[in-house]
């Protein structure tokens, strides 16, 4: 049935039967009000925010993509989702932070702290934009990227084009092999050429699916939305438990299962070359992911983490500080282990798929992989398993969504609306959400290039939040110049302009360099491709993302076209995480700061301790509200405008122990990949 085994769509049904009588178990217990509805009445103990974490951090695009970028440069292109690691011990304050400040939206804060209810809307705005189409048109897109890679279509059925897509990509396979061992023939090159073009084009396929994406969509978004929408966080939160586990299951199959099939560990020593099994690739020409990179990567996500819209919701759930703090370090934690399960499905792939048999979309990995080596009842439990993990990554993100347009958005149009009112303009804000979803995701085609996205869509506010939780100096216009100068280079710009002629074909933009394998490299745009892909002489156009950031690099004097490929993937990160500083902080300096009373209020709050009982918190507030510079003694620099505090015994001892849990991991990835790799 839908080009699967009987006994796996049976296991499907059976799943989402589960998670739908679940969430609407759970949403007849959530009592009423938007602070039940939305923050699960600020009373998810550290079991709950464990799973809540772990199942909003770690989805199927995760997997796949980390899966894909091993395939593609070995296991340093896990960087990409695992330089997380390095921000856990981070986390440890930032979800303390979160749940201080008493706010239900992280748009809440704009307001609160400065003072602007118009930039508290443009955030929202923005972000829930953003969120929908980024994440939850991402999660869509890898959901049905793994699925149609399990529904494949005859060949019986391949129409002309299909077919000649297939022929394509293993004619190119087989010249690649052979061009290898001798030197091309005039002949042989000049066909190479045009079968690298319409690869560059995604114009060449290694299977064909049966399975028509938008009735995916629909089912897979009806479920989403049958629990999501009656119960908000508390439904989402029990089903986090259930996806959770799910989650685990479907990251470990594949590894005995794909194993079995290469011929065990000592097969994957001889099929993976040496090089691919080095967690930070050495050769910066030839691999992108390298030290410089990873550290210009990690200092994006740094700044990023603090921008996301569910920091909140899911901090603010939490009923004390430790249950947030030790949901957001450990549930992540249980992430970054996924991730060495993944990095070695990547490897396996790797043995698997080489020469004739090499994937011509990368993406298709961990589809393609489990297609070949999961039987009956196994293959069902893996869809499960993708199911499971984006549904949970995105009934959070809708949750999130839902809050914003009603405390941002709907609130101030309608001040006078009843709780009842919000939560009803939530719930159809959400199923809005879901929707246009199903759209993004349509128009969506390459993982890589919307994971890069991800990583980097919410750093213009991320930029602005942190310096609100220390700068005291912060301003209004500063924030609006700041966020928006960023989005201009880093996300509008980007997206806009590659859609000008002139802009696509200019002769600096469209230049290339060749790449290990000898294909061509693009430099300022995604892809560079043949307008003719038949004529070698044709012009070249940009397609995709048009990197701004190496583009004000070179209008500043950089030589961006003779740095190695690594070089200009670190630049473009490293300009993106420094950028919205310079705006944020200079023009700040320039203009009038926000009240002081509205600041020293809001600093005092931050200061104060969540209270045990709601007795105590009230208590709390109270006296900070009456006192608010009570707290001022802790600050590091007591007569600044910086707001770093010092830290007390159970900051210091949980930063110690996330920074050894962390070295423990990566010191547990290289002991394994030094096992498995060669001798």
């Amino acid at each position: 049935m839908f080009g699967i085994h009987l006994l796996d769509f049976a296991v499907i049904v059976g799943y989402l039967a589960l998670v739908i009588f679940l969430g609407q178990r759970a949403a007849k217990k959530a009592g009423s009000g938007q602070e039940n509805y939305f923050l699960a009445g600020r009373k998810l103990g550290k079991v709950y925010q464990f799973f809540l974490n772990f199942g909003n951090s770690t989805d199927a695009n995760g997997a796949v993509s980390a899966a894909s970028m091993v395939y593609q440069q070995g296991v340093s292109g896990i960087w990409l989702g695992f330089q997380l690691i390095f921000l856990n011990p981070y986390y440890w304050f930032m979800n303390l932070w979160f749940r201080r400040v008493r706010l239900v939206t992280t748009a809440d804060l704009f307001e609160d702290r400065l003072g602007s209810r118009k930039l508290a809307s443009f955030y929202a705005v923005f972000q829930m934009i953003a969120s929908i189409v980024v994440v939850i048109g991402f999660g869509n897109l890898v959901t049905y990227k793994i699925s149609s890679a399990l529904a494949v279509k005859p060949e019986a059925s391949w129409t002309a084009t299909e077919r000649s897509a297939i022929e394509g990509h293993r004619e190119l396979r087989q010249l690649e092999l052979a061009t290898k061992a001798r030197p091309a023939t005039a002949a042989e090159e000049a066909r190479l050429k045009v079968l690298r073009e319409l690869d560059a084009r995604g114009e060449l396929k290694s299977y064909i699916t049966a399975l028509d994406p938008l009735p995916f969509y629909l089912v897979y978004t009806i479920v989403v939305g049958a629990y999501v929408i009656l119960g908000g966080m508390a439904a989402t939160a029990v089903n986090e438990v259930l996806q959770s586990l799910i989650i685990v299951a479907f990251s470990i199959i594949l590894i005995p299962a794909g194993l079995a099939a290469i011929g065990g560990f000592s097969a994957l020593q001889e099929k993976v070359p040496a090089a691919m099994f080095e967690l930070i690739g050495a050769d910066a020409a030839k691999q992108q992911i390298t030290a410089w990179s990873l550290f210009a990567i990690g200092l994006v996500a740094l700044v990023q983490i603090n921008g996301i819209i569910g920091n909140m919701g899911i901090s603010g759930s939490a009923k004390n500080e430790f249950a947030a703090r030790f949901g957001a370090v450990s549930g992540t934690y249980a992430k970054r282990l996924m991730f060495i399960m993944w990095a070695f499905v990547g490897l396996i792939a790797v043995a698997l798929y080489q020469g004739e048999n090499a994937l011509a979309d990368p993406d298709l990995v961990w589809g393609t992989l489990s297609r070949q080596v999961l039987g009956p009842g196994l293959l069902g439990l893996m869809l499960t398993g993708v199911l499971a993990a984006n549904m949970s990554t995105v009934a959070a993100q809708t949750v999130s969504i839902a809050a914003l347009f009603v405390r941002n958005v709907y609130r101030p149009l309608r001040p006078g609306a009843s709780e009842a009112a919000s939560v009803g303009a939530g719930r159809v804000s959400m199923f809005a959400a879901l929707v246009i979803g199903i759209i993004a995701a349509l128009s969506m085609d390459s993982l890589l290039s919307a994971l890069l996205l991800v990583q980097t869509v919410s750093v213009p506010f991320g930029a602005a939040i942190m310096l609100m939780f220390f700068w005291r100096r912060l301003t209004v216009a500063g924030t609006w110049v700041g966020v928006l100068g960023a989005i201009l280079i880093n996300v509008a710009g980007p997206l806009v302009l590659t859609h000008v002629p002139a802009l696509r074909t200019h002769e600096t933009l469209v230049q290339r360099s060749v790449d290990a394998r000898g294909r061509p490299e693009p430099i300022y745009f995604d892809s560079v491709v043949r307008v003719d892909p038949t004529n070698p002489q044709s012009a070249l156009e940009g397609r995709g993302r048009l990197h701004l950031e190496l583009v004000s690099l070179r209008l500043m004097g950089v030589h961006v076209e003779s740095m190695t490929p690594s070089g200009r993937f670190a630049a473009r990160f490293f300009f993106d995480a420094l950028f919205p500083f310079a705006l944020l902080i200079g023009v700040s300096l320039l203009t009038r700061p926000p009240a002081a009373e509205r600041v020293n209020a809001f600093y005092g709050r931050m200061k104060t301790p969540v209270g045990a009982t709601p007795e105590e918190e009230e208590a709390g507030v109270a006296a900070t509200r009456r006192q608010p510079d009570r707290f001022d003694h802790t600050k590091l620099f007591r007569h600044s405008s910086w707001e770093f505090t010092k830290w007390d015994r159970t900051d210091t001892v949980g930063f110690l122990v996330c920074c050894a849990i962390s070295g423990a991991i990566i010191g547990l990835f290289v002991v394994l990949l030094r096992w498995a790799g060669p001798g």
